[in-house]
C-alpha cells in the first residue's frame, strides 16, 4: 500500500475515459465555483438539500452540497421561491466534479442572462439531451426496456437512460451513469421530468468529452483501475544514483580537476618543455614551439657594461 512517504503517492495521471475518473477527494472541487464567482449567499445548514447551500438572490435556485453522503449534490429550481420545485437534479459521490461543473456552469449562465431559460420546458422528444453522446459515437441500445431509451458508450461503461413514460414532475425521468454497478464504482446523475434539455445536454457533453481528467492514482477506485488508461502528467523522475555511481562520478571529477590544474600550472608546463627540448643543432620541432608559447614570457636581462 502506498503511503505519503512514497513518491508514487503524489504522482498525478491523465485518466481516460474521464467519466471513470471518480471523485477528486479532498482536492479542489470546481462544481460549486460558478456560484462562488457570482457571490451567492452560502448557508451552512443540514437539511434535505445539503449541509452547504447556495441560494440565488431571488431564491429560485438552490444548490446543496452534502460532502460526505451518497448524493453529494442536490440542485433544485423554483418558479416561485415559496412554491413547489419545478425540477431537481442530483449527482452522487462517484461523479467526477468536472462533469457536475458542466451542469452548474450552464445553470449559472442561464440565471445571469436573465431569460429564465433554466425554467424552460423540456423537449417533447429526447434528441436534445442525447445529441452530444450520439455525436461522439455513442449508440442506442435496442434491447432496453419498452418505454425507455438508452444510449451507450462504445466501451459499454457509460450511458444515458430516459424513461419516456414518466409524467409526474417529481419522477426521475433521466439518468446519466458510468462505471460498473456498486456503491464505490457507479456514478449517477438523475434529472426529474421537467429538467431543461439543454442542461442535461451540457452534462452529457462533459461526459463524452475525450479530454482526460487529472487524478492521483490513489484516488481512483480499485474497481475502476482496470477500466481506465493512466498516463503520467509528468515523466517519473530519474532513478537515484547508487553508491557505486557516486564513487565513479567523484573519481572522474578528481581526474578532470587534476588534468586541468597540470595543463595551466607554469611549473608543469616548464617541466614538459624540458622533457621535449631538442638536440643541440637540431631544428626546433613544432611541439617545442608550442611548449615555448605556453611558457610565460621573461624579458632578457641586459648585458653588463664592461668598464675600462
Amino acid at each position: 500500500m502506498l503511503t505519503p512517504e512514497d513518491d508514487a503517492y503524489w504522482r498525478k495521471y491523465h485518466v481516460t475515459p474521464r467519466y471513470l475518473a471518480g471523485s477528486l477527494g479532498a482536492d479542489d472541487d470546481p462544481s460549486l465555483q460558478p456560484f462562488v464567482d457570482l457571490d451567492w449567499p452560502r448557508h451552512h445548514i443540514d437539511d434535505d438539500l445539503g449541509k452547504d447551500v447556495f441560494v440565488s438572490p431571488d431564491g429560485r435556485l438552490r444548490i446543496g452540497f452534502f460532502g460526505d453522503d451518497y448524493i453529494l449534490w442536490n440542485i433544485a429550481a423554483y418558479e416561485d421561491p415559496f412554491g413547489p420545485r419545478r425540477w431537481a437534479a442530483t449527482f452522487n459521490q462517484n461523479t467526477p466534479p468536472e462533469i457536475v461543473a458542466a451542469f452548474t456552469t450552464a445553470l449559472a449562465r442561464d440565471y445571469e442572462e436573465g431569460n429564465n431559460r433554466f425554467l424552460a420546458r423540456p423537449p417533447v422528444r429526447w434528441g436534445e439531451q442525447t445529441q452530444p453522446l450520439t455525436a461522439a459515437g455513442w449508440t442506442r441500445d435496442w434491447g432496453a426496456e419498452i418505454g425507455t431509451v438508452e444510449i451507450i458508450a462504445p466501451d459499454k461503461q457509460a450511458g444515458i437512460l430516459i424513461d419516456v413514460r414518466c409524467q409526474d414532475p417529481e419522477d426521475e425521468q433521466c439518468q446519466l451513469w458510468s462505471g460498473p454497478p456498486g456503491w464505490g464504482t457507479r456514478a449517477e446523475a438523475t434529472f426529474t421530468t421537467r429538467t431543461p434539455g439543454h442542461l442535461i445536454a451540457a452534462t452529457a457533453a462533459a461526459m463524452a468529452d475525450p479530454a482526460p481528467l487529472v487524478r492521483y492514482e490513489r484516488s481512483i477506485p480499485r474497481g475502476l483501475r482496470d477500466l481506465v488508461q493512466l498516463t503520467p502528467v509528468e515523466p517519473p523522475p530519474p532513478a537515484k544514483p547508487t553508491p557505486l555511481d557516486v564513487r565513479r562520478t567523484a573519481v572522474s571529477l578528481a581526474v578532470e580537476r587534476a588534468f586541468h590544474s597540470s595543463s595551466t600550472n607554469p611549473r608543469a608546463v616548464a617541466a614538459r618543455a624540458r622533457t621535449t627540448r631538442p638536440h643541440p643543432g637540431a631544428e626546433p620541432s613544432r611541439t617545442a614551439a608550442l611548449v615555448r608559447r605556453e611558457l610565460p614570457h621573461r624579458p632578457t636581462p641586459p648585458h653588463p657594461t664592461v668598464r675600462r
